[in-house]
């Protein structure tokens, strides 16, 4: 192999001539949007859309400045720093791959306790758009739904809300800033995986807001505007397999992104201080974000909640091969055809069934080396937020939970924290230790795992649910998962 390119703006032109590159002076750029939470996702995805209408000529006032609040965030913040924040982002399709640098981020505020420099970002009037991928659990939600002002983040930021800890309190602070200089507000853009994600976000600010300045949450939710939007790409984590792949190309990339060969934004036409024309680059604007949401929620989100947790019992390590696995993919076809497609509206040119055929093949991708174990990860927020719903539906509306009853059983298997071939899975959640113990009780009283009310609330009393979660926990624990599987598929 020719000696690798390391990537920067100074060796764009040196790269290639298959790697597709910036077509725009990215000197000229000027920032326009703070995306807190920038991972993967993010550079695979809205990051895409805003480099493609760079690359028409379009847009170039609307670039993103980089932000994370959490201390692991400095480690990215420095990869991408040094390599002038372009990211190579590599396309995988089982007949090929492709790749393409972007540049529409132009810098990353520093990780900083109290995060003053990123306050002072967002506060700047020339940002318009505050967009965040900070994953479903992050928005302080209580169990009951609401905002939970015990936490200690929360506390904290009430408390002292100059110098924040969280993402939320940084908005609010930069807000306020905007407010006493005449600057006007910000649009808040949620990317995360959660019906009425802007809704939600809306609440978050402004509750935080309201603990320490009522006066300012007024203005907040009076002024600025939180859409809703809905966002589809599958986008492995990067390890040492991404990073050899970017070798493939020639690139020294010590960040890059591989991503399936589809992706879809649907977003809420609501924003307080304009934004960019992402629908002249595929992206769909429309009031019926719900619509969207809900079926990608539903049938993606939670058709990897069906399999996640069969496949690490099973030690399988991808989704690609969960799909291969005939018991896994027959669970999941089940399931979809059954009990989550009837409690899912079609969107236009899209039907619920023709919608799980898309991610049935989608999930097949041999090429996306997306791990089981990526997946299942923070199931405390996952199944609470793309199983449980549709399960409360059906028991609203008497129609079948077998296969949805199955799939927490399966998922409270796994939280035992092994898999039947004796080896240990690793933590794989924020309250992992009370997974856990709720798992291990429920080996032998298998009820146990449903009386943790944080996550199930009521339904361990609803025998139409806990009798056959009761029964397939046992089957898994006395016949093993795949017994389960297979009593449930020849029903």
């Amino acid at each position: 192999m020719d000696e690798l390119i390391r990537l920067s703006n100074a060796t764009l032109a040196a790269l290639p001539a298959a790697v597709r590159r910036p077509r725009y002076d990215r000197a000229a750029l000027t920032p326009g949007i703070v995306h807190i939470g920038l991972g993967n996702f993010h550079r695979a995805h809205q990051a895409w859309y805003l480099h493609r209408l760079m690359d028409e000529g379009l847009c170039l006032d609307w670039a993103i400045v980089g932000a994370g609040v959490r201390q692991a965030d400095a480690l990215q913040r420095a990869k991408l720093l040094e390599q002038d924040c372009l990211t190579t982002l590599i396309e995988l399709d089982p007949s090929g791959s492709s790749a393409e640098i972007t540049g529409s981020m132009i810098g990353y505020a520093p990780v900083e306790a109290g995060n003053p420099t990123l306050i002072a970002r967002m506060a700047d009037p020339a940002i318009r758009i505050v967009a965040l991928t900070v994953t479903e659990g992050g928005y302080y939600v209580d169990p009951a739904g609401g905002f939970d002002v015990a936490h200690p983040d929360i506390a904290h930021d009430a408390a002292g809300p100059d110098r924040p800890r969280t993402a939320f309190g940084a908005m609010v602070a930069a807000l306020k800033l905007r407010r006493r200089g005449g600057h006007g507000p910000f649009a808040g853009l949620s990317c995360d995986n959660l019906r009425g994600n802007g809704a939600i976000l809306r609440h978050t600010v402004v509750s935080l807001a309201r603990l320490s300045d009522p006066d300012l949450a007024d203005w907040i939710d009076a002024t600025c505007s939180f859409p809703n939007s809905m966002v589809d790409c599958i986008v492995p984590a990067t390890g040492p397999r991404e990073i050899a792949l970017a070798h493939g190309f020639g690139i020294d990339d010590r960040a890059p992104v591989t991503h399936e060969n589809f992706r879809q934004w649907v977003i809420e036409d609501d924003f307080c201080a304009g934004r960019p024309h992402w629908d002249h680059v595929g992206a769909t604007f429309t009031p019926h974000v719900h619509d969207y949401e809900s079926m990608k929620i539903r049938i993606l989100n939670g058709g990897h909640q069906v399999i996640a947790n069969a496949g690490e019992i099973l030690s399988v390590e991808t989704i690609a091969g969960c799909m291969a696995h005939p018991l896994i993919a027959g669970l999941f076809r089940k399931v979809q055809a059954e009990e989550i497609v009837p409690h899912v509206r079609p969107v236009p040119g899209m039907t619920p069934q023709a919608y799980v055929d898309l991610i049935d093949r989608r999930f097949s991708n041999t090429a996306i080396a997306d791990t089981t174990r990526r997946v299942a990860f923070d199931g405390s927020s996952r199944h609470t937020g793309f199983i449980l719903p549709i399960l409360r539906d059906a028991l609203a509306s008497g129609a079948p939970v077998e296969g949805l009853a199955l799939v927490e059983a399966l998922w409270a298997r796994m939280c035992e924290g092994t898999r039947e071939d004796g080896t240990t899975i690793s933590p794989n959640d924020p309250f992992w230790g009370e997974l856990q113990a709720a798992a291990r009780a429920a080996r032998e009283r298998p009820r146990a795992w449903l009386e943790q009310r944080q996550v199930y609330g009521d339904l361990a009393e609803v025998p139409r649910f806990a009798g056959p979660f009761v029964r397939w926990l046992s089957l898994i624990w006395s016949e093993g998962s795949q017994a389960a599987l297979r009593s449930y598929l020849a029903a």
